[in-house]
């Protein structure tokens, strides 16, 4: 089995991530809100275009309360005309008011679409790249983040986080540029019509603001806490599900459950303040604003009588208030929406913002001519800096050779894959291909010049067929077929329903362990890389199937050097040399025969198995 050093395993790895305190208030919003303004650059013309649309809506918008303000004003004069018997109601002038009240509310209603369209247009084209990045960025992150990580905290980025601010600034946004510009709009015809009663409804918004304020910065703690406790409880859920098998077979039911309960208990409580906080908004500010229409009530009531203003500016004044106070209001249902966006960018960003590998380097040395010499020169190296697993580590591997690295568990067989692979860089010393220290080289082509085969298999969900041909996707399928034949897999394969065009699932479970470890073999010889990596690969296989697999390994490693972490020794007693790690160290190194005959460490080691075996 591979093995991690242990100051490499994350706590609570696997049922329950390590995460966030409840309570804690969002590290920079402001910070968020700058990163994502200046992501949103590159559509500065077109957001533009929606604050044009959003200004000429609100002011067509706007002007129609006074015009029909004007039509009350009309009828009123000619129903006292009438009662008077001076005149009648002039429904003609009526009619042309109520005309013209319906083309501005008709050119506003468009304006008002052209800005929904280009928002939303804006959004997804945001939420694509972000996804995009994302992805991208996943490619250059070193594996060391990844081993910290659950899988629900890295998804919970490109699926919860991202959705949550594209849907923040779709309706959100938009929501909050309008109102802006409503209330802007709205004062100007309040002013037009009586500076007085317009100071009367100003009150109403330092009132509600302050109390917008107050309780925004209560909430803003506890979106935090929600949004980053969802992709734990998503990480959990998955893990979980992954690793049914598992949990039911060591009786971890209730050790799961617990741990859910307590992540998801984390989440209840942070969920609730949080919308019960910005719940309060809509009362308050609903409140106040009626306060407001009381206060014009009186006052117009007044100017009337003294007449100083006509009734249809009063009904159009009301109508303004209520076009004041809504967008006050609605302001005041977004700010939650707002927050979790805000939340959910800084989260984007910061895994974004995530330190890259160096994939590149200044005049790369070329993989064209791989011959396979691998040096190990005084390596030293440890996952944490306080903590060194391997000390001064030196051996050679020679063109063609066979190379098997066996050792107890934690002795750091695996590490030195990772090392060869660049995983990770080495603290002290160098790691040579070819003569050249493997830093020389780009990663992915450094990195195309090996072939692996791993204990831990790794297929995705399409056909048999593009499974195999995934290690050079240029292959034909009459070398998908040969690559399979040579791993001992196309006896099996031609027996699926389907053949290689079977379609493996999500999981692979629709095919046995080792039918899975016997596909990627397929996969590795296919690729027909110079230098081979085989971490236990035949651990999955029946006795019979494992000695066809050597076989055709045997005959794969021709003329390639091969670098084979063994568990079970009697699998490797044919390599060229064997390395014995204990400790990070090699304390032994030589043929099968040689270290036997030594009776050191490997002779125990490989007694004690055989022991184990014939008990």
């Amino acid at each position: 089995m591979s093995e991690h050093d242990k100051s490499m395993k994350p706590k609570k790895r696997g049922f329950g991530p390590p995460g966030m305190m409840p309570g804690e208030k969002a590290k920079n919003m402001k910070g968020a809100i700058k990163s994502l303004i200046r992501f949103m650059s590159g559509y500065r013309i077109a957001m533009i275009l929606v604050l044009i649309f959003a200004v000429t809506s609100t002011a067509f918008n706007v002007l129609g309360p006074k015009i029909m303000g004007r039509a009350t004003t009309e009828l009123s004069t000619g129903l006292r005309a009438k009662i008077a018997g001076t005149g009648g109601v002039d429904f003609d002038r009526i009619a042309q008011i109520l005309i013209v009240t319906v083309i501005i509310y008709l050119i506003g209603s468009i304006f008002s679409f052209l800005q929904g369209y280009t928002m939303a247009t804006i959004t997804q084209k945001i939420c694509y790249r972000l996804r995009r990045d994302i992805s991208e960025k996943i490619n250059r992150m070193p594996m060391k983040y990844f081993e910290e990580k659950t899988y629900g905290e890295v998804l919970s980025r490109i699926t919860n986080d991202v959705d949550t601010l594209g849907t923040g600034l779709n309706q959100s946004v938009m929501q909050m540029i309008t109102s802006v510009t409503t209330i802007i709009g709205v004062t100007i015809m309040m002013f037009t019509i009586n500076w007085l009663m317009t100071l009367i409804t100003m009150i109403i918004l330092p009132l509600s603001a302050g109390l917008i304020r107050l309780i925004t910065k209560k909430s803003q703690k506890h979106f935090r806490t929600q949004q980053s406790y969802l992709g734990h409880v998503n990480g959990q859920v998955e893990e979980v599900y992954g690793g049914q098998t598992v949990v039911r077979a060591f009786n971890k039911e209730e050790d799961v459950t617990k741990t859910f309960r307590d992540t998801n208990h984390v989440l209840y409580e942070s969920a609730w303040k949080s919308q019960f906080l910005s719940g309060l908004m809509h009362p308050i500010t609903t409140f106040i604003g009626n306060l407001g229409y009381v206060g014009v009530i009186l006052s117009g009531a007044f100017f009337v009588i003294k007449g100083t203003l006509n009734i249809g500016d009063i009904q159009a004044f009301v109508q303004y208030v209520k076009n004041f106070t809504q967008p006050i209001q609605q302001m005041a249902q977004v700010m939650n929406m707002l927050q979790s966006m805000a939340a959910a960018a800084e989260r984007v960003f910061e895994f974004l913002s995530e330190e890259e590998e160096n994939l590149t380097v200044e005049n790369p040395v070329s993989v064209s001519d791989i011959r396979g010499l691998v040096e190990f020169k005084n390596v030293t190296f440890g996952y944490n800096e306080s903590e060194t697993i391997i000390h001064n580590f030196s051996s050679v591997a020679n063109p063609g050779q066979k190379i098997a690295i066996v050792g107890p568990t934690g002795a750091g067989k695996t590490t030195l894959v990772k090392l060869l692979m660049r995983f990770y860089d080495v603290n002290e010393g160098a790691i040579l291909l070819d003569g050249h220290d493997i830093r020389a080289y780009n990663r992915k082509e450094l990195r195309s010049a090996f072939g692996m085969v791993l204990q831990d298999t790794w297929l995705f969900n399409g056909t048999i067929m593009e499974n195999i041909r995934y290690g050079r996707p240029d292959a034909t399928d009459e070398e998908v077929i040969a690559a399979s034949k040579a791993a001992h897999a196309h006896h099996f394969i031609e027996s699926l329903p389907d053949g290689y065009n079977m379609v493996l699932n999500e999981e692979a479970n629709n095919v046995s362990a080792g039918q899975k470890q016997l596909l990627t073999i397929a996969r590795a010889i296919l690729a027909d890389n110079p230098v081979l990596i085989l971490d236990e690969a035949t651990s999955s296989v029946d006795t019979r199937t494992e000695s066809r697999i050597q076989k055709a390994m045997d005959h794969l490693m021709k003329g390639r050097t091969s670098f084979i972490i063994a568990h079970r020794l009697s699998t490797i007693r044919d390599a060229d040399r064997i390395l014995v790690l204990n400790d990070g160290d090699i304390v032994e190194q030589g043929s099968h025969n040689e270290l036997i005959a030594k009776g050191g460490f490997y002779a125990d080691l490989y007694n004690s198995q055989f022991e184990t075996t014939s008990a």
